[in-house]
């Protein structure tokens, strides 16, 4: 039923927020809901924000380069991984457009060999004890000398994909073809990492910017992250409460990674965390999914630092209340069930009777991104403490999953 009276007019859409003029041109390379919220961020700062997402150009470096000389953007920000990385090392080698991440940081985010050999062969950073394999032969060889159990995963995967655990020599084989046929992008070379018994996985959102005495670093409240339901489903929370001592060895972590990497933006340190023991485990040049509780957990959203940073603007991370969202992955059976409008927004009123919820929803994609997970559902919640917010996110998570 219409809510405007006879003689009324409905308003028109609201047109795309129009650049300020002489404010920043922004050249955004990726694609999906998370590209989208970071256009966003960077429009609502005024930016003219042009957006490249699956498309031939971003993978070819003749094509990348002709189109950023057409665009003459202020800066190029790759929010995907599959991305012509020679052709952006020479845009930022040219010095006329500023390349977010670094070249250097979009090339190790795609090579899990390189970048653990970076965070334990050159800085040192502790880390679980690590193999490469690019046969079951050579992974066979690394079972019988470190041992069950393993874990074993892509080189180039999202968390969880592709992975899984080693437990006798008759797992090798199958743990094998699941790594080389699980990752985003087609490598055939693995890693086996030997299972560490943690407390818990967190996400140290770290906010690299420029101040007049050089580079500074910020930080977010450790966020802790669980996936379940065979990956289809992640589960985060902030804060993720750390002994003083481990918060530090994260911070400390974190802030040599990145400085190792440079540039400007949020990047997602991963670190596997037992007591006071705090190992690096990965690192994403951009926000992350676990990055969303930030939504509504912070003044400032991962996509909101990151385009302030970027921009060499002010930032901050305060964190205005305890948060928690479960991430609902599209697959293979998203279509769902065809439902009535009424049936729907009785699922949405169930959803947001929860105190102090919020939900999204998106239409399941036509095909998907390789280097980010479709979403199908967020279910946010807050409240005063992270324990109470993952109960009542959990709540808005199942009345959502009549949705299908």
């Amino acid at each position: 039923m219409s809510d405007t009276t006879e003689g009324d007019t409905a308003p028109a859409p609201e047109p795309a927020a129009a650049p300020v003029p002489g404010s920043a041109s922004v050249l955004l390379l990726g694609a999906g809901d998370r590209s989208r919220e970071l256009a966003l961020a960077f429009q609502r700062l005024g930016a003219e924000v042009r957006v490249v997402g699956r498309h031939p150009d971003a993978t070819d470096a003749e094509a990348l380069t002709a189109l950023i000389d057409e665009a003459k953007p202020d800066y190029v920000v790759a929010d995907a991984g599959a991305i012509a990385t020679d052709a952006l090392i020479t845009i930022a080698e040219r010095g006329d457009v500023e390349v977010f991440p670094t070249p250097r940081s979009t090339r190790l985010s795609l090579d899990g060999e390189g970048l653990r050999r970076l965070a334990a062969d050159e800085l040192g950073l502790p880390t679980a004890p690590f193999w490469f394999a690019g046969s079951a032969a050579e992974l066979t060889a690394i079972a019988q000398h470190a041992g069950f159990p393993l874990v074993v995963k892509p080189v180039a995967a999202a968390p969880g994909e592709g992975e899984s655990v080693v437990l006798r020599p008759e797992d090798v084989e199958p743990a094998w073809r699941r790594a080389v046929a699980g990752g985003r992008l087609s490598m055939q070379r693995v890693m086996a990492e030997t299972v560490v018994d943690v407390n818990v996985e967190v996400t140290m959102l770290t906010v690299r910017t420029t101040g007049p005495a050089g580079p500074i670093v910020h930080f977010c409240e450790p966020i802790g992250h669980h996936q379940s339901d065979g990956g289809d489903t992640l589960e985060c929370w902030q804060p993720q409460q750390l002994s003083p001592a481990a918060l530090d060895a994260g911070k400390s972590i974190a802030a040599r990674i990145v400085n190792s990497l440079g540039g400007r933006g949020v990047f997602s340190v991963e670190l596997l965390v037992r007591g006071d023991e705090v190992y690096f485990a990965d690192v994403r040049p951009r926000p992350h999914d676990s990055g969303l509780v930030t939504l509504r957990s912070q003044r400032l959203s991962e996509f909101e630092l990151h385009a302030r940073a970027i921009l060499g603007l002010p930032v901050d991370t305060i964190m205005i209340s305890p948060g928690a969202v479960e991430v609902r992955y599209a697959g293979p059976q998203s279509e769902g069930a065809v439902m009535e409008e009424g049936q729907v927004r009785g699922v949405l009123a169930d959803a947001l009777a929860v105190a102090e919820s919020d939900v999204r929803l998106y239409r399941p994609p036509d095909s998907t991104d390789v280097t980010a997970r479709p979403w199908l559902a967020l279910s946010m919640a807050t409240a005063p403490d992270p324990i109470v917010a993952r109960d009542r996110a959990r709540r808005v998570a199942t009345a959502l999953r009549r949705l299908r």
